[in-house]
C-alpha cells in the first residue's frame, strides 16, 4: 500500500529503513500524475518487498528541493538509502517495469 507522507523527516527514516523504498512524487492538480498512479500501484503488487510511499509536491517542499525534483510525477526507486532509479514526467510503464523488475532480482536474490 502506498503510504503518504508529509514532512521531509518521516520520508527520509522511510528510505533509509527500508531495503527497497519506492517514492511517487505528484501533485493535486496535475492529471498525469493520477492517470500513472493507478498504474504504478498495480505493477508494484508484484514486488512485495518493496515498500511505497506518496509524496504531494506542494505538501512537502523540502522533499522536492532536497530531491532536485523538478517535475512531477517523479519516480524514484532506493536501495539501501540511495536511488537506483528515477523517472519523470511521461513514463511508459513497461521499460519502466523492466528496470525496476531487475533492480528487484538482483537486490532480492544478492
Amino acid at each position: 500500500m502506498f503510504q503518504p507522507f508529509t514532512n521531509i523527516e518521516d520520508i527520509e527514516q522511510f528510505i533509509q529503513s527500508n531495503q527497497l523504498a519506492f517514492i511517487y512524487v505528484s501533485r493535486e492538480n496535475c492529471s498525469v500524475c493520477h492517470g500513472l498512479l493507478p498504474q504504478v500501484k498495480e505493477m508494484f503488487t508484484k514486488y512485495p518487498k518493496v515498500k511505497t510511499a506518496l509524496v504531494d509536491a506542494d505538501k512537502v517542499p523540502a522533499f522536492t528541493g532536497q530531491y532536485t525534483v523538478f517535475s512531477v510525477p517523479a519516480l524514484l526507486l532506493f536501495v539501501n538509502g540511495k536511488e537506483f532509479l528515477r523517472e519523470a514526467q511521461i513514463v511508459p510503464m513497461q521499460p519502466f517495469e523492466e528496470k525496476v523488475s531487475r533492480i528487484y532480482e538482483h537486490v532480492v536474490n544478492s
